[in-house]
């Protein structure tokens, strides 16, 4: 029947500089169900849900509520059309209390119109006990674990009574024991009619909970059918379809000795994780969201604890517990979050290029600027900065550019193994193109540079190997010849070690 649809997207287009995030996509989930939605990284999913949840505006098309048009400007206005949305990257203030940040937007008022704390306070109380969450309404945010800020996210999330609920990669940072507290919330908000849209790469999670699945490729919808009609294989290659587009530099050097070896690292998010390094070579970590690919080379670069296993370096057992110990090692780091950890946004790209290595240009007491000047000019120059000049500060470049200022800040310190955890996230594909010519360059070197992605054309372009994680663990690994995004999927969707 037309009305059990309760969402339906129309013609949906939306473009933003360089790239077309989404095709002309049609969608509509039916009240009572769970309608899985899956693709690849950059597949165009949460472009779409945020669009429907009014944090993006739509280039053209309709969305439909209950068969009606409606207009979504911003997520107060989502709310108030019965839509609330799990966001797959958490987003909260350290210092609020559980109970404030669940009622942050919609404070229930006294008849004075101040504040109910009394009322938020047994609100409070009575959704942690019915959710069976044992949690003190006044702990703050920045003393619970990730996995506990998910679960309050997803609490808030349907503590809304919400006729469409989004759950963007919910599971991402939770344990299996709260994944199956949420599946038992799921199966509730079905039974009462709720339209629940899920974004999920997890195979078993999919064919778990799916009543519809849709596949997503860029930007467009490949297919949508009921669970029935799909089995992991169909899904896994209608995911990764396409044929690889060759935007990648040739690389065909001769791979020297190993400078890296890693034997049984085990730390809090994985666990005895094995792998090598050789010289000139470039090898690739694929896995899925919370696979623990970046948990491992934090811990390898110092900046989290690891609780067993050796690091090797040029034959030599190494103590890596700091950064600094990594850098004094001659490896180096670039991070996922290039704002949050990468680059200092009030300085400009002087500053941030010779931060790694002060000590090169301080002595005496006194700072040589004209060495520093040189010598960021010169770096700036070899990683094809483009900037007006280097007193220029690094936020009002773009974001290739800032990532080619992070690598010239860590070619500083003269490096032999490079660490690039999602090097091309967020840049446009001529920047990406660069990036990768700087790899190839450096590895041309004889530098050893790993590089963790979730693009797996990406991996595929650029790797001489590539490892597989899934859950904490090393589940495959590939030879250049082995290279295909259905054995990746597979490997990375997989519950044993290939």
């Amino acid at each position: 029947m037309a009305n059990d649809i309760k969402l339906k997207v129309e013609n949906i287009n939306k473009s933003f500089p360089g790239v077309k995030a989404l095709d002309d996509v049609s969608f509509r989930v039916k009240a009572g169900t769970v309608h899985v939605i899956c693709g690849e990284n950059g597949a165009g999913k949460s472009t779409l849900m945020k669009i429907i949840n009014g944090i993006y505006k739509e280039d053209s098309g309709n969305i439909l509520i209950n068969g009606e048009k409606v207009k979504i400007n911003n997520p107060i206005e989502a709310r108030n059309f019965g839509i609330s949305m799990i966001f797959q990257e958490l987003n909260y203030m350290p210092e609020m209390t559980i109970e404030e940040s669940l009622f942050i937007g919609n404070w229930p008022k006294d008849k004075y119109r101040k504040v109910d704390w009394k009322e938020i306070r047994r609100r409070t109380l009575d959704l942690l006990k019915k959710e069976g969450l044992d949690y003190s309404p006044t702990t703050k945010l920045k003393d619970l674990t990730v996995s506990d800020i998910q679960m309050l996210e997803i609490l808030k999330a349907i503590s809304y009574n919400a006729g469409i609920i989004i759950m963007d990669e919910p599971t991402s940072a939770i344990t299996d024991k709260e994944v199956a507290i949420l599946f038992k919330k799921i199966n509730e908000l079905r039974e009462r009619g709720t339209a629940i849209i899920y974004i999920s790469h997890k195979m078993d999670e999919i064919f778990k909970i799916a009543d519809e699945i849709t596949v997503f490729r860029d930007g467009a919808v490949v297919d949508s059918r009921p669970k029935e009609e799909y089995d992991m294989d169909t899904v896994i290659a209608q995911m990764v379809g396409r044929k690889l587009a060759g935007n990648y530099p040739n690389k065909d050097l001769e791979i020297g000795e190993e400078i890296l070896n890693v034997k049984n690292l085990s730390g809090q998010a994985f666990k005895d994780v094995s792998f090598n390094l050789r010289k000139g070579e470039i090898i690739g970590f694929a896995g899925l969201m919370g696979a623990g690919r970046t948990e491992v080379m934090r811990a390898l670069f110092g900046l989290d604890p690891h609780y067993g296993g050796e690091i090797v370096l040029n034959g030599k057992k190494s103590q890596i517990e700091s950064p600094k110990d990594s850098i004094k090692e001659k490896m180096v780091m670039l991070s996922e979050d290039r704002r949050r950890y990468g680059i200092i946004p009030i300085r400009s790209v002087k500053e941030n290029v010779s931060l790694s290595n002060l000590r090169r240009f301080i002595y005496g007491g006194r700072l040589r600027t004209k060495e520093e000047v040189e010598t960021v000019e010169e770096y700036c120059e070899k990683m094809n900065v483009k900037t007006p000049n280097i007193e220029t500060n690094i936020e009002n470049l773009s974001g290739g550019n800032q990532q080619k200022v992070i690598l010239a800040k860590w070619m500083v310190t003269e490096p032999e193994i490079l660490i690039l955890d999602e090097p091309t996230r967020g840049i446009d594909v001529g920047a990406k193109f660069e990036i990768y010519k700087l790899m190839v360059e450096l590895a041309e070197e004889g530098k050893g540079i790993i590089m963790i992605s979730s693009e797996l054309p990406e991996l595929i372009g650029m790797c001489d190997r590539i490892y597989v994680m899934a859950k904490g663990n090393i589940m495959g690994k590939l030879e250049k010849e082995e290279f295909s995004q259905e054995k990746i999927m597979s490997f990375a969707t997989s519950q044993t070690k290939g």
